[in-house]
Protein backbone atom coordinates (compact mmCIF):
# COMPACT_ATOMS: atom_id res chain seq x y z
CA UNK A 1 0.00 0.00 0.00
CA UNK A 2 1.49 3.47 -0.73
CA UNK A 3 -0.22 7.16 0.15
CA UNK A 4 1.32 10.22 0.10
CA UNK A 5 1.72 12.46 2.78
CA UNK A 6 0.80 16.07 2.77
CA UNK A 7 0.46 17.22 6.15
CA UNK A 8 1.68 16.70 9.31
CA UNK A 9 0.46 18.12 12.63
CA UNK A 10 2.50 19.89 15.18
CA UNK A 11 1.64 18.07 17.91
CA UNK A 12 3.72 14.92 15.92
CA UNK A 13 6.36 16.72 15.36
CA UNK A 14 6.56 17.34 19.08
CA UNK A 15 6.45 13.52 19.96
CA UNK A 16 8.89 12.35 17.20
CA UNK A 17 12.59 12.75 18.48
CA UNK A 18 14.93 14.45 16.48
CA UNK A 19 16.78 11.52 14.92
CA UNK A 20 13.55 10.45 13.61
CA UNK A 21 11.90 13.84 11.68
CA UNK A 22 14.37 12.35 8.90
CA UNK A 23 12.26 9.94 7.98
CA UNK A 24 9.22 12.11 7.62
CA UNK A 25 10.79 15.43 6.23
CA UNK A 26 11.36 14.24 2.43
CA UNK A 27 7.62 13.39 1.96
CA UNK A 28 6.13 16.62 3.90
CA UNK A 29 4.74 19.05 1.41
CA UNK A 30 2.88 20.83 4.72
CA UNK A 31 4.28 20.48 8.58
CA UNK A 32 1.63 22.56 10.16
CA UNK A 33 -1.12 25.04 9.40
CA UNK A 34 0.83 28.43 9.03
CA UNK A 35 4.41 26.01 8.72
CA UNK A 36 7.05 27.03 5.71
CA UNK A 37 9.15 24.19 4.18
CA UNK A 38 11.41 25.41 1.82
CA UNK A 39 14.31 23.54 -0.36
CA UNK A 40 18.13 25.05 0.65
CA UNK A 41 20.36 22.68 -1.21
CA UNK A 42 20.63 19.84 -2.55
CA UNK A 43 18.78 17.41 0.17
CA UNK A 44 18.14 19.55 2.39
CA UNK A 45 15.04 20.81 3.55
CA UNK A 46 14.08 23.16 6.75
CA UNK A 47 11.23 23.03 8.54
CA UNK A 48 9.55 25.88 10.46
CA UNK A 49 6.59 25.79 13.04
CA UNK A 50 5.92 27.98 15.92
CA UNK A 51 8.98 28.28 17.87
CA UNK A 52 11.03 25.30 16.33
CA UNK A 53 13.43 25.20 13.27
CA UNK A 54 14.49 21.68 12.04
CA UNK A 55 17.70 22.06 9.10
CA UNK A 56 17.62 18.48 7.98
CA UNK A 57 20.45 17.38 5.70
CA UNK A 58 21.00 14.09 3.53
CA UNK A 59 24.57 13.32 3.13
CA UNK A 60 25.98 13.91 -0.62
CA UNK A 61 28.23 11.20 -2.27
CA UNK A 62 29.33 12.70 -5.17
CA UNK A 63 30.30 15.73 -2.61
CA UNK A 64 32.00 13.48 -0.47
CA UNK A 65 33.77 11.75 -2.87
CA UNK A 66 35.12 15.04 -4.33
CA UNK A 67 33.55 14.17 -8.31
CA UNK A 68 30.93 14.99 -10.50
CA UNK A 69 27.06 13.45 -10.48
CA UNK A 70 28.37 12.19 -14.52
CA UNK A 71 31.73 10.80 -13.20
CA UNK A 72 32.63 7.24 -14.88
CA UNK A 73 33.65 3.96 -12.91
CA UNK A 74 37.28 5.09 -13.26
CA UNK A 75 36.78 8.52 -12.06
CA UNK A 76 35.10 6.96 -8.75
CA UNK A 77 37.42 4.51 -8.21
CA UNK A 78 40.20 7.10 -8.31
CA UNK A 79 38.70 9.18 -6.19
CA UNK A 80 37.96 7.10 -4.18
CA UNK A 81 41.42 5.13 -3.36
CA UNK A 82 43.24 8.33 -2.81
CA UNK A 83 40.72 9.55 -0.05
CA UNK A 84 41.26 6.28 1.49
CA UNK A 85 44.75 6.68 1.41
CA UNK A 86 44.23 10.23 3.09
CA UNK A 87 41.97 9.04 5.29
CA UNK A 88 42.12 5.44 6.75
CA UNK A 89 42.46 5.41 10.53
CA UNK A 90 45.95 3.72 9.81
CA UNK A 91 47.68 6.04 8.88
CA UNK A 92 45.63 9.38 10.05
CA UNK A 93 45.69 9.78 13.22
CA UNK A 94 42.75 12.23 13.50
CA UNK A 95 39.70 12.16 16.05
CA UNK A 96 37.56 12.63 12.74
CA UNK A 97 39.92 10.08 10.07
CA UNK A 98 37.39 7.38 11.55
CA UNK A 99 34.16 8.77 10.78
CA UNK A 100 35.77 10.18 7.31
CA UNK A 101 36.94 6.88 6.24
CA UNK A 102 33.31 5.49 6.83
CA UNK A 103 31.74 8.24 4.79
CA UNK A 104 33.84 7.35 2.10
CA UNK A 105 33.27 3.94 2.02
CA UNK A 106 29.86 4.43 2.35
CA UNK A 107 29.90 6.59 -0.79
CA UNK A 108 32.01 4.35 -2.89
CA UNK A 109 29.60 1.09 -2.17
CA UNK A 110 26.72 3.00 -3.60
CA UNK A 111 28.06 4.83 -6.03
CA UNK A 112 30.15 1.59 -7.66
CA UNK A 113 27.13 -0.16 -7.50
CA UNK A 114 25.05 1.32 -10.80
CA UNK A 115 21.59 -0.17 -9.20
CA UNK A 116 22.45 1.37 -6.34
CA UNK A 117 23.44 4.42 -7.90
CA UNK A 118 20.47 4.74 -10.08
CA UNK A 119 18.31 4.76 -7.01
CA UNK A 120 20.34 7.46 -5.45
CA UNK A 121 20.28 9.65 -7.98
CA UNK A 122 16.32 9.17 -8.01
CA UNK A 123 15.68 9.35 -4.77
CA UNK A 124 18.23 10.44 -2.45
CA UNK A 125 19.59 8.96 0.56
CA UNK A 126 16.39 7.61 1.18
CA UNK A 127 16.80 5.14 -1.79
CA UNK A 128 19.67 3.59 0.02
CA UNK A 129 20.34 4.31 3.20
CA UNK A 130 19.05 1.16 5.50
CA UNK A 131 17.17 1.16 8.47
CA UNK A 132 14.65 4.22 7.80
CA UNK A 133 13.88 6.64 4.72
CA UNK A 134 16.90 9.17 5.17
CA UNK A 135 17.25 13.07 4.11
CA UNK A 136 16.35 12.43 0.62
CA UNK A 137 15.59 15.24 -1.78
CA UNK A 138 11.97 14.52 -2.77
CA UNK A 139 9.45 17.05 -2.63
CA UNK A 140 5.80 17.69 -2.01
CA UNK A 141 3.62 15.04 -2.43
CA UNK A 142 6.51 12.59 -3.10
CA UNK A 143 4.97 8.41 -2.36
CA UNK A 144 6.34 6.67 0.22
CA UNK A 145 5.68 3.16 1.31
CA UNK A 146 3.71 2.99 4.48
CA UNK A 147 6.00 -0.03 5.08
CA UNK A 148 9.48 1.99 5.25
CA UNK A 149 8.25 4.49 8.44
CA UNK A 150 6.44 1.64 10.92
CA UNK A 151 10.62 -0.21 9.59
CA UNK A 152 12.19 2.67 10.72
CA UNK A 153 10.76 2.84 14.24
CA UNK A 154 10.49 -1.22 14.88
CA UNK A 155 13.86 -2.10 13.27
CA UNK A 156 12.29 -4.58 10.68
CA UNK A 157 15.24 -5.51 8.55
CA UNK A 158 12.95 -7.91 6.07
CA UNK A 159 13.00 -6.85 2.33
CA UNK A 160 14.57 -7.55 -0.83
CA UNK A 161 18.31 -5.38 -1.85
CA UNK A 162 15.78 -3.49 -4.20
CA UNK A 163 13.89 -1.89 -1.16
CA UNK A 164 17.30 -0.36 -0.47
CA UNK A 165 17.73 -2.33 3.44
CA UNK A 166 20.21 -4.78 4.10
CA UNK A 167 19.55 -8.49 3.51
CA UNK A 168 20.02 -11.16 6.24
CA UNK A 169 23.36 -12.94 5.93
CA UNK A 170 26.19 -12.60 2.99
CA UNK A 171 23.99 -10.61 -0.38
CA UNK A 172 23.56 -12.69 -3.69
CA UNK A 173 25.30 -11.66 -6.51
CA UNK A 174 23.56 -10.02 -9.29
CA UNK A 175 21.72 -11.94 -12.69
CA UNK A 176 22.86 -10.89 -15.74
CA UNK A 177 21.25 -11.07 -19.27
CA UNK A 178 23.11 -11.88 -22.57
CA UNK A 179 21.05 -11.79 -25.97
CA UNK A 180 22.30 -14.85 -28.34
CA UNK A 181 20.99 -14.83 -31.91
CA UNK A 182 20.93 -18.63 -33.29
CA UNK A 183 20.33 -19.98 -36.83
CA UNK A 184 16.80 -22.15 -37.70
CA UNK A 185 17.93 -25.31 -37.79
CA UNK A 186 19.67 -24.96 -33.96
CA UNK A 187 16.74 -24.05 -32.81
CA UNK A 188 15.22 -26.76 -34.35
CA UNK A 189 18.05 -29.28 -33.71
CA UNK A 190 19.87 -27.70 -30.81
CA UNK A 191 23.80 -27.47 -30.33
CA UNK A 192 26.26 -25.64 -28.30
CA UNK A 193 27.31 -21.87 -28.92
CA UNK A 194 30.19 -19.75 -26.65
CA UNK A 195 29.25 -16.67 -25.56
CA UNK A 196 32.25 -14.14 -23.61
CA UNK A 197 30.34 -12.40 -20.97
CA UNK A 198 31.86 -9.02 -18.67
CA UNK A 199 30.86 -10.25 -14.80
CA UNK A 200 32.30 -10.17 -10.97
CA UNK A 201 34.08 -12.88 -9.90
CA UNK A 202 35.71 -13.83 -7.10
CA UNK A 203 38.85 -12.19 -6.28
CA UNK A 204 41.93 -14.82 -6.45
CA UNK A 205 43.75 -12.44 -3.98
CA UNK A 206 41.79 -12.31 -0.69
CA UNK A 207 39.70 -15.06 -2.07
CA UNK A 208 36.74 -13.16 -1.80
CA UNK A 209 37.25 -11.88 2.22
CA UNK A 210 38.43 -8.43 0.67
CA UNK A 211 40.97 -8.50 3.60
CA UNK A 212 44.40 -8.19 2.77
CA UNK A 213 46.55 -11.14 3.00
CA UNK A 214 48.30 -11.45 6.23
CA UNK A 215 46.26 -8.30 7.76
CA UNK A 216 44.58 -8.57 11.22
CA UNK A 217 40.88 -8.82 11.53
CA UNK A 218 39.02 -8.50 14.92
CA UNK A 219 35.93 -8.46 16.11
CA UNK A 220 34.65 -4.82 16.24
CA UNK A 221 34.26 -3.33 19.35
CA UNK A 222 30.86 -1.15 19.17
CA UNK A 223 28.65 -3.99 18.49
CA UNK A 224 30.24 -7.06 19.37
CA UNK A 225 30.64 -8.67 16.31
CA UNK A 226 26.67 -8.57 15.80
CA UNK A 227 26.70 -6.13 13.34
CA UNK A 228 23.96 -4.20 14.36
CA UNK A 229 23.53 -1.89 17.48
CA UNK A 230 20.89 -0.93 19.51
CA UNK A 231 19.30 2.13 19.91
CA UNK A 232 16.30 3.66 21.69
CA UNK A 233 14.22 5.90 19.66
CA UNK A 234 10.99 7.99 20.38
CA UNK A 235 7.89 7.70 18.47
CA UNK A 236 4.38 8.87 18.45
CA UNK A 237 3.78 4.98 20.00
CA UNK A 238 6.12 5.67 23.00
CA UNK A 239 10.01 4.85 23.30
CA UNK A 240 10.65 1.63 21.48
CA UNK A 241 14.31 -0.28 20.90
CA UNK A 242 15.47 0.52 17.35
CA UNK A 243 18.25 -1.98 15.33
CA UNK A 244 20.49 -0.61 12.78
CA UNK A 245 23.41 -1.39 10.93
CA UNK A 246 26.56 -0.74 13.05
CA UNK A 247 28.25 2.73 11.93
CA UNK A 248 31.66 1.24 12.70
CA UNK A 249 31.88 -1.78 10.55
CA UNK A 250 29.04 -1.69 8.35
CA UNK A 251 27.02 -4.35 9.24
CA UNK A 252 29.82 -7.11 8.78
CA UNK A 253 31.05 -7.38 12.64
CA UNK A 254 34.31 -7.18 11.87
CA UNK A 255 37.19 -4.22 11.84
CA UNK A 256 39.59 -4.56 9.32
CA UNK A 257 43.19 -3.67 9.72
CA UNK A 258 44.47 -3.47 5.54
CA UNK A 259 42.11 -4.34 3.02
CA UNK A 260 42.93 -6.19 -0.32
CA UNK A 261 44.61 -3.65 -2.90
CA UNK A 262 43.38 -5.83 -5.83
CA UNK A 263 39.35 -5.65 -5.19
CA UNK A 264 39.54 -2.72 -3.00
CA UNK A 265 37.89 -4.57 -0.59
CA UNK A 266 34.91 -5.92 -2.03
CA UNK A 267 36.11 -9.64 -2.67
CA UNK A 268 35.25 -9.51 -6.55
CA UNK A 269 36.69 -7.95 -9.38
CA UNK A 270 36.03 -7.76 -12.84
CA UNK A 271 36.94 -10.45 -15.47
CA UNK A 272 35.99 -11.52 -18.93
CA UNK A 273 34.65 -15.32 -19.44
CA UNK A 274 33.86 -17.55 -22.43
CA UNK A 275 31.17 -20.01 -21.29
CA UNK A 276 29.89 -23.03 -23.16
CA UNK A 277 25.60 -22.93 -23.46
CA UNK A 278 23.66 -26.17 -24.52
CA UNK A 279 20.95 -24.86 -27.51
CA UNK A 280 18.51 -27.88 -26.25
CA UNK A 281 16.26 -29.26 -29.98
CA UNK A 282 12.93 -26.76 -29.87
CA UNK A 283 13.87 -23.72 -28.80
CA UNK A 284 11.97 -20.51 -30.08
CA UNK A 285 12.17 -16.59 -29.85
CA UNK A 286 11.78 -15.20 -26.75
CA UNK A 287 12.91 -18.24 -24.62
CA UNK A 288 15.62 -17.93 -21.94
CA UNK A 289 18.52 -20.36 -20.91
CA UNK A 290 19.39 -20.20 -17.38
CA UNK A 291 23.34 -21.21 -16.91
CA UNK A 292 23.91 -21.08 -12.95
CA UNK A 293 26.02 -19.52 -10.78
CA UNK A 294 27.75 -17.69 -13.77
CA UNK A 295 26.19 -14.17 -13.18
CA UNK A 296 28.12 -11.82 -10.78
CA UNK A 297 30.03 -13.24 -8.01
CA UNK A 298 29.28 -12.19 -4.17
CA UNK A 299 31.06 -10.45 -1.84
CA UNK A 300 32.10 -12.08 1.61
CA UNK A 301 31.28 -15.62 0.32
CA UNK A 302 27.68 -15.03 -0.79
CA UNK A 303 25.77 -17.45 -3.83
CA UNK A 304 27.05 -16.21 -7.09
CA UNK A 305 23.74 -15.04 -9.51
CA UNK A 306 23.12 -16.85 -12.56
CA UNK A 307 23.32 -15.89 -16.44
CA UNK A 308 20.37 -15.74 -18.24
CA UNK A 309 21.17 -16.33 -22.12
CA UNK A 310 17.82 -14.78 -24.39
CA UNK A 311 16.89 -16.20 -27.74
CA UNK A 312 16.32 -15.14 -30.70
CA UNK A 313 16.20 -17.12 -33.99
CA UNK A 314 17.51 -16.00 -37.18
CA UNK A 315 14.65 -16.38 -40.15
CA UNK A 316 14.67 -18.74 -42.69
CA UNK A 317 13.96 -18.71 -46.74
CA UNK A 318 12.70 -21.47 -46.64
CA UNK A 319 10.48 -22.64 -43.89
CA UNK A 320 8.64 -21.14 -41.12
CA UNK A 321 7.40 -22.11 -37.82
CA UNK A 322 4.54 -22.04 -35.71
CA UNK A 323 4.67 -23.53 -32.35
CA UNK A 324 6.25 -26.80 -33.55
CA UNK A 325 4.27 -27.22 -36.70
CA UNK A 326 6.98 -26.25 -39.76
CA UNK A 327 4.81 -24.61 -43.07
CA UNK A 328 6.49 -24.18 -46.66
CA UNK A 329 5.52 -23.29 -49.97
CA UNK A 330 5.69 -26.22 -53.18
CA UNK A 331 5.77 -24.83 -56.41
CA UNK A 332 4.22 -26.81 -59.61
CA UNK A 333 3.61 -26.77 -62.34
CA UNK A 334 0.20 -27.03 -64.18
CA UNK A 335 0.91 -30.64 -65.71
CA UNK A 336 2.15 -32.03 -62.76
CA UNK A 337 -0.91 -30.87 -60.94
CA UNK A 338 -3.32 -32.01 -63.42
CA UNK A 339 -1.60 -35.71 -64.19
CA UNK A 340 -0.25 -35.94 -60.15
CA UNK A 341 3.03 -37.31 -59.31
CA UNK A 342 5.70 -37.80 -57.10
CA UNK A 343 7.64 -34.76 -56.39
CA UNK A 344 10.50 -33.90 -54.01
CA UNK A 345 9.53 -31.57 -50.66
CA UNK A 346 12.37 -29.96 -48.96
CA UNK A 347 12.44 -30.61 -44.90
CA UNK A 348 14.54 -29.59 -42.12
CA UNK A 349 15.21 -33.38 -42.16
CA UNK A 350 16.52 -33.09 -46.43
CA UNK A 351 14.30 -33.61 -49.45
CA UNK A 352 11.87 -36.27 -49.13
CA UNK A 353 9.53 -37.28 -51.69
CA UNK A 354 5.63 -37.24 -51.69
CA UNK A 355 3.24 -38.40 -53.99
CA UNK A 356 1.36 -35.15 -55.39
CA UNK A 357 -2.45 -36.54 -56.00
CA UNK A 358 -3.95 -35.73 -59.48
CA UNK A 359 -6.20 -32.96 -59.79
CA UNK A 360 -4.36 -30.89 -57.40
CA UNK A 361 -5.98 -27.55 -56.92
CA UNK A 362 -3.94 -24.39 -56.15
CA UNK A 363 -3.10 -23.57 -52.43
CA UNK A 364 -4.15 -27.13 -51.37
CA UNK A 365 -2.14 -27.81 -48.27
CA UNK A 366 -0.26 -31.24 -47.76
CA UNK A 367 0.97 -32.56 -44.72
CA UNK A 368 3.88 -34.65 -43.82
CA UNK A 369 3.73 -36.26 -39.99
CA UNK A 370 6.93 -35.68 -37.87
CA UNK A 371 8.47 -33.73 -40.01
CA UNK A 372 8.11 -30.74 -37.80
CA UNK A 373 9.85 -29.51 -34.81
CA UNK A 374 11.08 -31.45 -31.56
CA UNK A 375 8.76 -30.23 -29.05
CA UNK A 376 10.78 -28.69 -26.16
CA UNK A 377 11.86 -30.96 -23.40
CA UNK A 378 10.54 -33.92 -25.06
CA UNK A 379 12.21 -34.18 -28.11
CA UNK A 380 11.16 -37.63 -28.97
CA UNK A 381 8.11 -35.75 -30.16
CA UNK A 382 7.79 -33.54 -33.21
CA UNK A 383 5.31 -31.23 -34.76
CA UNK A 384 4.24 -31.53 -38.62
CA UNK A 385 5.62 -30.08 -42.27
CA UNK A 386 2.91 -28.61 -44.43
CA UNK A 387 3.39 -27.74 -47.92
CA UNK A 388 1.37 -25.38 -49.56
CA UNK A 389 0.91 -26.35 -53.05
CA UNK A 390 1.48 -23.00 -55.69
CA UNK A 391 0.91 -23.86 -59.03
CA UNK A 392 2.92 -22.17 -61.48
CA UNK A 393 1.38 -21.05 -65.20
CA UNK A 394 3.78 -20.57 -67.78
CA UNK A 395 3.83 -16.95 -69.38
CA UNK A 396 5.15 -18.57 -73.01
CA UNK A 397 4.09 -21.62 -74.71
CA UNK A 398 5.70 -23.06 -77.99
CA UNK A 399 3.57 -23.10 -80.87
CA UNK A 400 2.90 -26.76 -79.80
CA UNK A 401 2.62 -26.62 -76.11
CA UNK A 402 -0.23 -23.92 -77.29
CA UNK A 403 -1.95 -26.50 -79.27
CA UNK A 404 -2.07 -29.48 -76.95
CA UNK A 405 -3.56 -26.79 -74.55
CA UNK A 406 -6.56 -26.09 -77.08
CA UNK A 407 -7.09 -29.75 -78.12
CA UNK A 408 -7.04 -30.16 -74.46
CA UNK A 409 -9.80 -27.33 -73.94
CA UNK A 410 -11.90 -28.74 -76.58
CA UNK A 411 -11.87 -31.73 -75.08
CA UNK A 412 -13.34 -30.36 -71.94
CA UNK A 413 -15.99 -28.24 -73.48
CA UNK A 414 -17.31 -31.80 -75.11
CA UNK A 415 -20.22 -33.25 -72.85
CA UNK A 416 -19.50 -35.99 -70.34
Amino acid sequence: MRATLVCASSALLALCAPAQLHAFSWGVSSVARGSRPARVGPHVAVATSGRSRVALMAADYYQTLGVGRSADERELKTAYRKLARQYHPDVNPSETAKERFQEINNAYEILSNPEMRARYDQFGEAGVKSGGMGGGGGGPGVDFDLGDIFESFFGGGGGGPGRGRRPRGPPQGEDLRFDLEIDFKTAVFGGERSVRVNHLETCTTCSGSGVKPGAKVSTCSTCGGTGVVTQVVSTILGRMQQQTVCPTCGGTGQQVEAYCGSCDGRGVVQRAKTLKVNIPKGIDSGQRLRVRAEGNAAPKGGQPGDLYVFITVQDDKQFRREGIDIYTDLAVSYIDAILGRRVKVPTIDGEVEIELPAGTQPGTTLRIEGKGVPKLNSPDTRGNQFIKVIVTIPRKLTKQERDAVIQLDELARQPR
